[in-house]
């Protein structure tokens, strides 16, 4: 099944971000269908990079849904904050959010669903009921989950206008000798790996803060605040300055002296309008313990 879109207005847009923008699909989802030639333009296959020109005839071979059954289990978690129209929990590190293809189950949602049973908003697709936002599966802490559609349309509102505090805490390879400081580089997909993300000056904006909490002989604890929610974004970040977080197996050789594995990455807090009795909250997500014993061994 082909669907069509013929271009009008003189859009002058790489193809990605116009299909994704006129679509139900994300840009990563189109960078993909792009690379395995799913996509073609006038009949020709394309690069992401190519802007879209009036009348261009763009068809998008449609991928058939793929069976994954959603069901409710009794997984345990830690919840820090729950009433009737939104739910707070500390994904443990190792835990995917949604599921997809090579993971059907044991997923935050599944978990989820145990608890919260039939309240939850149907906003996120069937897959993601109540997902407002995500957490890469090793990296811990804090994630917000909407009980209901009025709930998840506000939360989606406030992350979208940058309203929403996220503060992480990482431990990096290398002493870091800025006390403070902010790295606003854009993020895209990686042309070498497309299973990446890399620093692109034709992807999307990325502002990341951090500050040196406490400098080690070869490592350094950061807070961090985000300002946009890219994939891997503070990840990607760290990396291309030349500090990446420990452990990450994916932007550095993962290796480390505690032979932890998937990076040293925690959500420590969020900071949120409640969406809907407008009160202010601010909700912390205490470090796992690996965490914890790597901190105090250093200390």
């Amino acid at each position: 099944m082909k669907k069509e879109i013929i271009v009008e207005n003189n859009e002058q847009k790489r193809i990605d971000a116009f299909i994704s923008e006129k679509t139900e699909y994300s840009r990563t989802a189109v960078q993909r269908l792009i690379d395995e030639e799913k996509i073609t333009v006038n009949g020709k296959n394309e690069k992401a990079s190519y802007k879209v020109q009036n009348g261009d005839k763009i068809e998008i071979e449609e991928e058939p849904a793929k069976e994954i059954e959603l069901k409710a289990q009794n997984i345990p978690l830690e919840i820090l904050y729950e009433d009737d129209d939104i739910i707070v929990v500390n994904k443990p590190k190792g835990m995917v959010v949604h599921p997809a293809n090579g993971n059907p189950d044991g997923t935050l949602v599944n978990a989820i669903m145990s608890i919260c049973k039939d309240s939850l908003s149907g906003i996120g697709g069937e897959l993601r009921p109540g997902i407002v936002h995500r957490l890469d599966k090793n990296t811990s802490g804090a994630i917000i989950i909407a009980k209901n559609d009025k709930a998840h349309i506000n939360l989606s509102e406030q992350l979208k206008n940058h309203e929403i505090k996220k503060t992480y805490i990482a431990l990096v390879r290398g002493v870091v000798k800025e006390n403070n400081a902010s790295i606003n580089m854009p993020i895209g997909r990686s042309k070498k790996d497309r299973k990446k993300m890399d620093v692109d000056k034709n992807g999307k904006e990325a502002i990341t803060h951090f500050k040196v909490l406490k400098r080690y002989s070869d490592c350094t604890l950061l807070e961090i605040n985000i300002e946009t929610g890219r994939t891997h974004q503070i990840r990607v970040h760290l990396s291309h300055i030349g500090y990446p977080i420990m452990g990450d197996e994916v932007y550095s050789n993962g290796k480390n002296r505690w032979n932890i594995e998937g990076q040293c990455l925690h959500a420590k807090s969020l900071d949120f309008i409640h969406p809907i009795t407008g009160r202010q909250m601010h909700i912390e997500a205490e470090l796992p313990e690996y965490f914890k014993k790597i901190l105090e061994e250093l200390d």
